[in-house]
């Protein structure tokens, strides 16, 4: 630890160190949707993409990710193409990962709850993602749930995505999210999104209108005592956007044809994501680029409006 209480391996670049000394709006974003999440060349694009949307809004962005023992908040444009190269090993990071793989010195991307980690340390209140894992299909047996929910619920920071991924349990993922007293609001919607689709037909239990509204509420939830995080949930594109019917018709596809195959566990969950991008003919694909930029934008007003 530093003379400050900040970790030494903590790296803001000199952009967000002024930002966040400053007060001025920072956004974070993750990494592993351009190591594990997107194709070459999207991946790289989408990432960039994304960061320009939040300058666009008047926010500095703050892509995470681990290299050489540091867990780097700002990421440079050196590190981005290191981590959308094909060929180079890039290891995962959600926050449990963070104390191994800065140890070894790994190239890594990180995952929502590593990355909401890294924005409490870095004192950065806002994060803008595509969606957030959850409870996954079949988690009464499996136990598969998401460190992004525990993660959302032990820091202040606020989350902004689609909802949670399409291929989770949506109702349960939204149970436990009120269990851990993390608030989900609407933003301009009273439905959580499907990620994919506007809608997942499951109510929200609170709801702002546009980014000083959002702001207000993240600034007072963020003053109550032992509060923890937020979602923000913002629906993809309606341009883009897929009936929640066939997204629903496809991931039951894949379940059937996993269970045919004998997949199960963790490697159930590549697998329908494989299938439902399969069968939507590239239609997820584009979807995903455009609600990650979308949110991007979004946040950064948000932060915008906070700071």
């Amino acid at each position: 630890m530093t003379g400050h209480g900040v970790p030494a391996w903590l790296e803001l670049s000199d952009e967000v160190r002024a930002a966040v000394d400053g007060n001025r709006p920072v956004v974070g974003l993750e990494s592993s949707l351009i190591a594990q999440g997107l194709p070459v060349p999207a991946n790289l694009k989408t990432a960039l993409a994304a960061e320009a949307a939040v300058r666009e809004a008047g926010a500095v962005p703050a892509t995470t990710a681990l290299q050489g023992g540091r867990l780097i908040v700002g990421a440079g444009r050196q590190l981005l193409e290191r981590l959308a190269d094909p060929e180079r090993p890039v290891a995962k990071a959600g926050s449990r990962d963070l104390g191994p793989l800065l140890a070894a010195g790994a190239l890594a991307s990180t995952t929502v709850s590593a990355t909401v980690r890294a924005a409490h340390l870095a004192g950065i209140a806002l994060v803008a993602t595509g969606g957030i894992g959850g409870v996954h299909r079949g988690a009464a047996s499996s136990f598969d749930v998401s460190s992004d929910i525990d993660e959302l619920a032990a820091t202040t920071v606020a989350v902004l995505s689609s909802g949670a991924k399409s291929i989770l349990d949506l109702p349960a993922t939204l149970e436990l999210l009120e269990t851990r007293r993390v608030p989900v609001i609407g933003y301009g919607v009273d439905e959580l999104p499907a990620f994919y689709s506007v809608s997942s037909g499951l109510r929200v239990p609170h709801r702002v209108d546009g980014p000083e509204q959002a702001a207000s509420t993240v600034r007072v939830h963020r003053s109550v005592p032992g509060a923890g995080g937020m979602l923000i949930v913002q629906p993809p594109p309606a341009d883009l956007a897929i009936d929640a019917s066939e997204v629903e018709a496809w991931i039951a596809e894949g379940m059937r044809d996993a269970e045919a195959r004998g997949i199960r566990g963790g490697a159930v969950t590549p697998h329908l994501l494989s299938h439902v991008a399969r069968s939507s003919g590239g239609r997820t694909l584009r979807v995903n680029i455009g609600l990650i930029v979308n949110n991007a934008r979004t946040a950064g007003a948000i932060a915008s409006a906070l700071t």
